[in-house]
């Protein structure tokens, strides 16, 4: 990611002190293999834990650099797929919606997305702080992620940025959670609302 306007170096320490974290309980654990005959499940469980955390933190800065230049609004109530348009062009990846050339507004995107709205099981198309279009149609990802079966909108927002430099927000609309798709890959968004 080439963003100018993020500083990394915080983060980047945050990060390099939490692996240190990381790194000190895998020694903690080689250093009881030996002498008990407990379970270590728990504690790999934790270990595993605080991978997920390092990432979603990660993931929710990076969101931050990635929409910076090309909007400074997201979307995480209600279920919802949001593109934002980056360089590439995205006419020839998605089924066309309905056009709606507005300002983006969190009023806008929560009454687009609002269960039972007839455009809410589309793409919302976000473009420098304006909702193009909205029940766009994106191209779906045969991609498995671990051993998750993925709903229409994660395989939606993955579909498009396997063939794009689009960033799209997924909030999952049966827990809220949002992750967002970028090179074809699906990153857990940490929003401080849903653990």
């Amino acid at each position: 990611m080439n963003n100018t306007n993020c500083d990394f170096s915080p983060m980047k320490q945050t990060i390099k002190d939490e692996i240190r974290q990381v790194i000190s309980g895998l020694q903690s654990i080689l250093g009881v293999m030996d002498q008990e005959d407990n379970c270590l499940l728990g504690s790999f469980e934790k270990i595993k834990e605080n991978f997920i955390t390092i990432d979603m933190k990660a993931a929710s800065f990076y969101l931050n650099c990635y929409l910076a230049p090309f909007t400074d609004k997201y979307h995480r109530r209600h279920g919802g797929l949001i593109v934002i348009q980056r360089e590439d062009s995205l006419e020839p990846l998605i089924r066309p919606g309905i056009p709606i050339r507005a300002e983006l507004t969190h009023s806008l995107l929560e009454s687009i997305f609002f269960p039972g709205n007839p455009l809410h099981d589309g793409a919302v198309m976000v473009n420098a702080n304006q909702i193009v279009s909205a029940a766009n149609v994106l191209p779906l990802s045969d991609k498995f992620v671990g051993d998750k079966k993925l709903g229409t909108r994660h395989r939606a927002a993955l579909g498009l940025s396997e063939q794009s430099d689009a960033l799209v927000l997924v909030v999952s609309e049966e827990t809220g959670r949002v992750s967002f798709g970028f090179n074809g890959n699906l990153y857990p968004v940490n929003t401080g609302q849903y653990q």
